[in-house]
């Protein structure tokens, strides 16, 4: 990693404890922390420099803007030179698609994220003019007012995502109060009286710059200190003192509001290593001599409790932002509310009287309605960003006639992000459970309980073929709780609740989807695409897992993805119908209906419709069906059918035999019925059965009576009884 001769043209503090710096055209990341060096991968070619914008709030939304970054080398021709792009802080760049920078034939004077706009900017230079381009709507069709480029300016974006830039070089210096759409000159004053609009007309040669949010500060090779304001209305300097020291090995920078601290390198003579003359000078101080002939500040007090804050609007929601002002007594100062990407976020602005002070001064207080410009109503269409794209924008309340004496009356600002609140959250209502109707034991639920779902019953995730076995599932209590209590054939539709900072907020009416994570697949929907009143087909589960294979259930249908029915489409016109239309919520009155199985069904319910939220809301829950009786052998019309059929026969039998009877032809019908018993009595009266029930008689009778008969008269009997067989004739004719 030896340069040589090292030219350092860039450095860049990216997020966390490392520092981006480029040498000799390559870049390189030095972590302070753990004094460690190391190369990003991703950059074939030489670059020049580094743009970022740091994010200084402590959240997840911060980091990744603090993460993007532009690696490039100013002056390259448009659009071949090579321009690469991270988001990981600087561990690794990727090539930035050329067809987004086509359209530009000039070379290259920077690209840079401007969070403020939630804008690309790219500073196309071309014939001694640079201009600023835009890479997303509603910018992209637009460009920024042409400025005089006559050798290369170092871009410096200025802290806390208001839009201020400052372009500079030894004899040149612009500002910018909006990201680049206007481009400004900065003027000098002297006392009340400006002494030129451009102060670069004074021939100074500029050795260094100093800025913080609002305030400017320059150090020229003529040992000229200067100090200003920027705002949105114009920046305006005057110069402090003539510095008697070197500028040469001098530095300016701002610790606080009003605090600038001068630094000079001290060489010594004893040891290879310098010391550091720090000068700190309090400007507030410095104005206060009456030789500079400044206007006092013409406001009291501005104060809010926004400020260093970041908000969060989200999609249909509102934010009320108010602040105080105490102006001078006999001032009126003009009150000014701004934001910075008026594309995305809108306001309404009030101001009223709000009391008095102790000396009786006016009090005042200004209120601010925020809301996404998209559902103000009042931009042009080509004006107003796309609703379904998050953006951040800052709000700055200052006052516009403000004198350069208020120095330590800073501007009040703040963050809005007009995106996903992490606070909100959704749950499915659970009035009725299946453990307060006594169903299910919530002790026994926590027990490690276990439910089985039949074969017939699921479809296995993930699996192209049908289920083997039947499958046992472990019921998660501490993420479902109790079951929700749901009757099998009574048509049904969750009550979705939505929930910010532990506050129930809304009942939820937007579209959702949802899918039984076990794959049990006894449930269908009432609505189909026809009754819908869809005007294309609409989506399925089904269509996302043919066309995404194996890819997690859970996430292939999303906000991201979703395609309403209720509007026309003619890559997908309504072909079928009858197919069964799988959204719940928003405009249908869709309800799900369970099929005739009792059991515990768990769903994961996710929020689809993209114009409600920017986050990706969704919930598990579970389903208790109860009421379903077993299945029948058979169908139950065929049931009900025979049943009746066999009702009506045997009624008219009853009628119609009786009457038929009397006839000549049921007296022949009689006649055969007789001869047909008196047939088959025969055939059951043949000598070997008869002689067997007489023996069993008799065998019975002898011992069930005492014996009477004498034995001749006995043996007489028995005598006749024998004749008998042989002449037909009974015993009681004998």
């Amino acid at each position: 990693m030896l340069v040589g001769v090292a030219s350092v043209t860039s450095a860049f503090f990216a997020s966390g404890t490392v520092l981006l710096l480029v040498v000799n055209e390559k870049i390189y990341s030095y972590n302070y922390l753990t004094n460690v060096w190391s190369k990003p991968a991703g950059i074939s070619s030489p670059v020049s420099h580094i743009s970022g914008d740091s994010c200084c709030f402590n959240n997840q939304f911060c980091t990744e803007l603090s993460n993007s970054l532009f690696a490039y080398f100013r002056g390259g021709q448009l659009p071949w030179t090579p321009i690469y792009f991270s988001d990981n802080g600087g561990f690794s760049f990727q090539h930035l698609a050329r067809e987004r920078v086509d359209r530009f034939n000039g070379t290259l004077g920077g690209i840079f994220y401007f969070h403020s706009m939630s804008q690309v900017g790219v500073l196309e230079v071309i014939k001694d003019l640079g201009m600023f381009h835009y890479l997303e709507h509603p910018l992209n069709n637009s460009a920024g007012i042409p400025f005089e480029y006559k050798e290369p300016l170092d871009v410096i974006i200025k802290t806390g995502h208001r839009g201020f830039l400052i372009l500079w070089s030894q004899l040149s210096l612009l500002v910018s109060p909006n990201a680049g759409q206007i481009i400004d000159t900065v003027q000098l004053w002297k006392g009340r009286k400006r002494l030129t609009s451009d102060i670069c007309t004074n021939g100074i040669t500029i050795h260094s710059i100093a800025s913080n949010m609002y305030e400017l500060a320059l150090l020229t090779e003529e040992r000229n200190l200067y100090y200003g304001s920027q705002g949105y209305l114009g920046t305006s300097l005057v110069q402090l003192s003539k510095m008697s020291l070197q500028t040469e090995d001098t530095s300016i920078s701002f610790t606080d509001t009003g605090m600038l601290e001068i630094l000079t390198v001290v060489a010594d003579p004893q040891f290879p290593s310098f010391d550091f003359q720090k000068c700190v000078v309090n400007v507030q101080t410095v104005l206060m001599n009456p030789s500079f002939d400044i206007e006092e500040c013409n406001v009291e007090l501005l104060e809010s409790s926004m400020i260093n804050q970041m908000f969060t609007i989200d999609m249909n929601s509102k934010l009320d932002l108010s602040a105080l002002m105490i102006p001078r007594p006999g001032k009126t100062p003009i009150p000014l509310v701004m934001v910075s990407n008026p594309h995305s976020l809108g306001f309404e602005a009030h101001i009223i009287e709000f009391g008095n002070t102790f000396d009786g001064n006016y009090k005042y207080k200004l209120e601010i309605e925020l809301q996404q410009q998209h559902h103000w109503g009042i931009a042009d269409t080509n004006f107003t960003a796309s609703i379904k794209r998050n953006a951040i924008s800052s709000v700055t309340v200052d006052i516009a006639d403000k004198t350069i004496a208020c120095v330590d009356l800073k501007p009040l600002s703040t963050l809005i992000s007009v995106g996903c609140d992490q606070t909100k959250k959704i749950l499915v209502q659970n009035k009725i459970s299946a453990c307060s109707m006594g169903i299910l034991n919530p002790v026994e639920l926590q027990g490690n309980y276990t439910y089985t779902i039949e074969k017939e019953a699921y479809y296995p995730i993930n699996h192209n073929a049908g289920a083997r076995d039947d499958l046992l599932v472990y019921y998660q209590y501490k993420d479902l709780g109790c079951p929700r209590l749901v009757y099998y054939d009574k048509p049904w539709k969750p009550v979705v609740e939505v929930w910010k900072n532990g506050i129930l907020e809304e009942i939820m009416n937007a579209e959702y989807v949802i899918t039984e994570v076990n794959g049990i697949v006894t449930y269908s929907y009432s609505l189909t695409a026809a009754t819908a009143n869809c005007r294309s087909q609409p989506q399925n589960w089904s269509t996302f897992q043919t066309n995404l294979g194996n890819v997690d259930q859970m996430s292939i249908w999303n906000r991201e993805n979703y395609v309403s029915c209720h509007e026309d489409n003619k890559d997908n016109p309504l072909l079928w119908p009858e197919a069964e239309y799988q959204i719940l919520g928003g405009r249908t009155d869709n309800r799900v209906i369970f099929g005739q199985r009792n059991g515990i069904y768990t769903f994961l319910l996710s929020v689809v419709d993209p114009y409600y939220s920017y986050c990706s809301l969704d919930t598990m829950f579970s389903v208790y069906v109860y009421g379903a009786l077993p299945m029948a052998m058979f169908p139950p019309v065929l049931s009900i059918t025979l049943l009746v059929m066999t009702a009506l026969l045997s009624t008219w039998l009853a009628y119609a035999i009786p009457k038929e009877l009397n006839t000549e032809r049921g007296q022949r019908f009689k006649n055969s019925c007789s001869w047909l018993f008196q047939s088959c009595w025969g055939a059951c009266s043949c000598d070997w059965v008869s002689g067997g029930l007489q023996r069993r008689l008799r065998s019975r009778r002898v011992s069930d009576q005492p014996s009477r008969t004498p034995s001749g008269q006995r043996d007489q009997t028995d005598r006749l009884s024998e004749a008998s067989k042989h002449t037909g004739a009974s015993m009681k004719d004998l």
